[in-house]
């Protein structure tokens, strides 16, 4: 089991970042001693300004639950060419790095199929002692180019690419091809192209004209021939690449089942997991991931402790199938709270029909692994997770639980996004986002957007009216679309364009949807009239955006419907996902 995890580092500035930058630079020194700081500076600059290089270029480090590097490496993408090329690959040095850079290369080929790149493409130092008047790293070369190897991956024969620019230079490098297992078959007039891109845009100022014409002109083979398979065992099987393209992590709470409340008309019951799960599987677009643990932290940095402690004590004291309602309300004060549990559960609620019991503590705790699983998964490179959760969460404030929500499962994953980039919410219940709000209103690295049947008429009622547009730093970054009691799914698309283009202008790094499935027709909580092809519009409009994008399950109570509902959400949605 890998005790790291690997992340793209999407910036050069937010905090985690830096740091992340600052070791990865300190990994490069003990690799590359003379590495000046011109070099350091040109890779900040190579992440920040893709169209001045004609490349994107994209950190990944792996990293461990204390934010150590273990190891990193660039890749570049050049989209006119549809090729990527490896600029970097190295691990701090050590016994702990074991396993770290093979991790690392096999994620950066993960990231090669995501962008639709033909292959992956690097420079390595040659293993033929007659390239090479010093001898001293040939041993090193050797094993590289092995490595490289178990993948398929070879240098390209037959040009003259490991000719010296500079009499004074010295093992000039192969041009490596790793076609992901593809065998593909790369032409002449392709390989061309990708040498003189290469050469032009990584050696701006190093490789003068001729020289690359020079190079260029010396591909001849159609298609270009790879070097014979030199250090892997004949017959030996090629490690195969995993592709996660086309899948969906889908994380389901194991737990939620334990939370069932069998009393007339509670309506938050289990089988609404089962109900859109049995649906969502016809798609085959989903892969079961287990939740990870996570410390309360998570939790406590979005909670008050205060509730925390209360909850989770309550909780545990309670008898099995025993469950109370709220039933006294005192007027908050923060410095004389009641002392009696069963009226405290008044002083942390904001409704009368949200229930504690001894199994809702454990069920909301696994709910909030489930969102911050799928959080990490976006942070390691998947473009889109689902957090399949009841109870759900988006009623939670940072004080006060209600709306069958007690942890605010999207807000406590958008919280840890926000360490690594600028992340965006957008509720899509029928009931606004209150917890969302509450929780980021005085922040401005958190965007919230809720669209959602007028409080004048809906719960909660007393907050999501549009003039609530945030405070202090966070004026302007909380967004409310209160819509009228009678709704159809048209009308509802036009606002949730709108909202779209709000969360562009703001351009998260990350976008979580609290998604809310009881905007159906019939719902016993809305008032709203969407249909099947409505869910398949809306999933279809949050399909075009290029976030990376978080599910978290909300609310959505007609059973007879809600699966379906969820079906052609997706079918929408993977129609049109950006890849």
């Amino acid at each position: 089991m890998n005790l790291f995890k690997i992340r793209k580092v999407a910036d050069s500035f937010h905090p985690s970042n830096t740091n992340a930058l600052e070791q990865v630079f300190d990994i490069l020194r003990m690799h590359f001693p003379t590495v000046k700081q011109e070099k350091l500076n040109e890779i900040l600059e190579q992440m920040r300004d893709p169209l001045k290089y004609q490349f994107s270029s994209t950190l990944f480090v792996a990293e461990d639950g204390r934010y150590n590097i273990k190891g990193f490496a660039i890749l570049f993408y050049m989209p006119d060419t549809h090729f990527c090329f490896l600029d970097y690959i190295a691990v701090k040095p050590g016994r702990t790095s074991s396993g770290v850079g093979g991790a690392i290369y096999e994620r950066v080929r993960e990231e090669a199929q995501l962008l639709n790149s033909i292959g992956i493409f690097m420079e390595c130092l040659p293993d033929d002692e007659s390239l090479c008047r010093d001898k001293t790293e040939i041993k090193q070369n050797i094993a590289r180019l092995a490595f490289y190897e178990r993948y398929g991956a070879r240098p390209i024969i037959g040009t003259a690419y490991e000719s010296l620019v500079n009499p004074d230079d010295d093992c000039p490098p192969y041009l490596v091809f790793d076609d992901l297992g593809n065998n593909y078959k790369l032409s002449s007039a392709e390989a061309k192209k990708i040498i003189k891109a290469i050469l032009q845009r990584k050696y701006p100022k190093y490789c003068p004209e001729d020289y690359v014409k020079m190079v260029v002109a010396s591909v001849k083979d159609n298609p270009v021939k790879l070097r014979d398979y030199k250090y892997i065992v004949k017959n030996r099987p090629i490690e195969k690449h995993k592709a996660i393209k086309n899948l969906i992590p889908l994380v389901i709470n194991d737990k939620h089942d334990i939370h069932h409340v069998k009393e007339r008309g509670y309506i938050e019951s289990p089988v609404r997991i089962s109900s859109i799960l049995k649906e969502i599987t016809k798609l085959e677009a989903f892969k079961t991931v287990p939740s990870r643990g996570y410390p309360d932290k998570h939790i406590t940095e979005v909670h008050n402790p205060k509730y925390f402690n209360y909850f989770k004590t309550v909780c545990n004291n309670f008898p099995e199938g025993k469950s109370i309602y709220p039933y006294v309300f005192p007027v908050r004060n923060a410095t004389r709270p009641p002392k009696d549990l069963s009226v405290l559960a008044g002083y942390y609620c904001i409704d009368t029909f949200t229930p504690l019991n001894k199994n809702a503590y454990v069920a909301a705790r696994s709910g909030v692994n489930c969102a911050l699983t799928g959080a990490e998964l976006i942070l390691e490179g998947y473009h889109t997770a689902y957090a399949l959760v009841r109870p759900p969460g988006h009623h939670a404030e940072r004080d006060v639980f209600g709306g069958f929500c007690y942890f605010n499962n999207a807000s406590i994953a958008a919280h840890f996004l926000s360490k690594y980039g600028k992340v965006a919410i957008l509720d899509i219940d029928y009931h606004h986002g209150n917890g969302h709000q509450q929780i980021f209103y005085n922040r401005r690295d958190v965007l919230t957007v809720s669209i959602h049947g007028n409080p004048s008429f809906a719960y909660p009622y007393f907050t999501g009216f549009p003039e609530e547009i945030g405070e202090g730093e966070g004026e302007g970054f909380n967004h409310n679309f209160a819509l009228k009691e009678n709704l159809t799914g048209a009308e509802f698309l036009v606002v949730l364009k709108k909202a779209l283009k709000k969360i562009a202008d703001f351009k998260p790094l990350y976008l979580i949807i609290s998604l809310g499935l009881d905007i159906a027709k019939g719902d016993p909580t809305g008032t709203w009239s969407l249909n099947t092809a409505d869910f398949k519009n809306n999933g279809i409009e949050i399909g075009k955006q290029a976030y990376p994008i978080l599910f978290v399950q909300e609310g959505g109570y007609k059973n007879r419907t809600l699966g379906t509902n969820a079906r052609n959400f997706f079918e929408g949605f993977l129609s049109s996902r950006i890849k």
